[in-house]
């Protein structure tokens, strides 16, 4: 109501201004004489207009902008509405669903507050405001499918922040005080005389609820063992995973090679220069960056791993770089970030880079650019305990290599022939028969695994 008041103070001087200067009165009388009756009715009802109505007001309008604090001749747009439309989101993405709508129609927002959530094939993308104003109308609702480039939202930039102490109080200053509205509403109420009784009137008898008539029998309690389902609609990114699954099955020709690999001599020298590392780069050393390293000398020297098929004109596409993909688990699903150039990367660079995707991947930061290309993959079921497994290709790449649970086995030792506990881990290299023969798949995961096994043929280059 306060909002309205001063709004009317405000849009009747404008108009009388805009009368007095160059604009017919037989022109601008219509739309005073419709403007008051309006607020006449939101004054005795103690609501505000509708959005509706403004906007009627605005279009019959040909008058000067004096609400915002500048004045102006000439007919223009009061408070203007902008449609925001969905933003491009990656080469690849061309619609989202709505998952989120944190902000409701009429609310005001700062410029960058999101506005709403999409979800991807990939990643969650927020949508902010690109400047601030009031939320006037969302076009479309939680699961809707928007494309790129459809409209999603409307906003008023010249919408005033109730909040804020700009206009609306500079024209409180000018306008009656918004308790006029009361005495109306306190007269009404003195004027009605109450009824005079005749008779004492009996005490009411109290009417039986219908309730407690209708009240119908609890359930019956229930027993041990429930078979309760529940039904929870996938993500948008979880049916991509599917979607990307199934189509490298049906069109790979998947073939999963194994190696064992020695992991002594690695944590020996993790054990061994762990605190120097970390002073050094501020980051510890892993295991993960020993196998990206290891992985990319390999690449190097058998490029058909590193290779990729184009389905489209049937060519083999040779890469002379290497971006490994890191597969990481995020609240949302797998997602896959990339090591760009890890040839030209040392142990502290990649050791960052994954740190700094996984925090990402945790917080739902990753931008779609952090997962797009990738030439090879390394997925890592170890962590959570997984002793052999048979990976699925990232497609359109042609191998990836899965890391296991380490774990003490008796091992020979080759040099004395007698039975030691080693601690062990089993490789698996998943790559596509069509492009990369079983030779070329053996010699790949055997290197890694002799690098690994003995890191100083890295330091090497051997």
């Amino acid at each position: 109501l306060r909002q309205i008041l001063a709004f009317s103070s405000v849009t009747k001087s404008i108009i009388k201004s805009a009368a007095t200067a160059n604009t017919a009165r037989s022109q601008v009388a219509p739309t005073l004489s419709y403007y008051d009756n309006q607020f006449q009715c939101v004054a005795s009802v103690g609501r505000t207009a509708s959005r509706a109505n403004k906007d009627a007001f605005y279009s019959s309008s040909t008058v000067s902008k004096r609400f915002m604090g500048t004045y102006k001749a000439g007919p223009v747009t009061l408070m203007p509405v902008n449609t925001i439309e969905v933003p491009s989101m990656g080469d690849s993405i061309t619609e989202g669903t709505i998952v989120e709508l944190p902000v409701e129609p009429g609310e005001y927002v700062s410029e960058d507050d999101v506005v709403a959530v999409l979800e991807t094939d990939k990643v969650s993308v927020d949508i902010r405001a690109p400047e601030a104003g009031v939320l006037v109308e969302i076009l479309g609702e939680v699961d809707d499918v928007v494309e790129v480039g459809a409209g999603l939202y409307k906003l008023d930039t010249d919408g005033v922040n109730p909040g804020g102490a700009g206009v609306e109080g500079a024209v409180e200053e000018e306008t009656a005080p918004p308790a006029v509205a009361e005495p109306v509403a306190a007269a009404v109420v003195d004027t009605t005389p109450p009824p005079s009784p005749t008779h004492p009137s009996p005490a009411p008898t109290p009417k039986p609820t219908p309730a407690a008539a209708s009240t119908p029998s609890p359930p019956a309690p229930a027993t041990s063992g429930t078979r309760n389902e529940s039904r929870v609609k996938m993500t948008r990114m979880r049916q991509r995973i599917g979607a990307r699954l199934k189509e490298a099955q049906n069109t790979a020709a998947m073939l999963t090679t194994f190696q064992e690999v020695d992991m002594g001599n690695l944590m020996e020298l993790r054990s061994q220069y762990k605190d120097t590392f970390i002073e050094k780069h501020g980051i510890k050393l892993g295991f993960m960056s020993a196998f990206v390293k290891a992985s990319t000398a390999m690449l190097m020297e058998i490029p058909a791993v590193n290779a990729s098929i184009d389905e489209v004109t049937n060519e083999i596409v040779y890469k002379d770089y290497c971006d490994v993909s890191i597969a990481v688990a995020s609240p949302a699903g797998l997602v896959v970030p990339v090591l760009r150039n890890t040839e030209k990367m040392s142990f502290a660079d990649v050791e960052k880079s994954i740190a700094n995707h996984a925090k990402n991947a945790r917080e739902g930061k990753l931008a779609l650019e952090d997962m797009a290309g990738g030439t090879f993959t390394i997925s890592n079921g170890g962590v959570y305990g997984s002793l052999m497994s048979t990976p699925i290709i990232n497609m359109p790449q042609s191998a990836i290599l899965g890391m296991h649970n380490t774990k003490l086995r008796p091992v020979v030792n080759p040099s004395t022939g007698e039975i030691e506990a080693r601690p062990m881990m089993y490789l698996a290299l998943t790559y596509d028969h069509r492009l990369i023969d079983g030779r070329e798949a053996a010699t790949f995961l055997k290197g890694v695994a002799e690098k690994i096994g003995d890191p100083q043929r890295m330091l090497l280059e051997l």
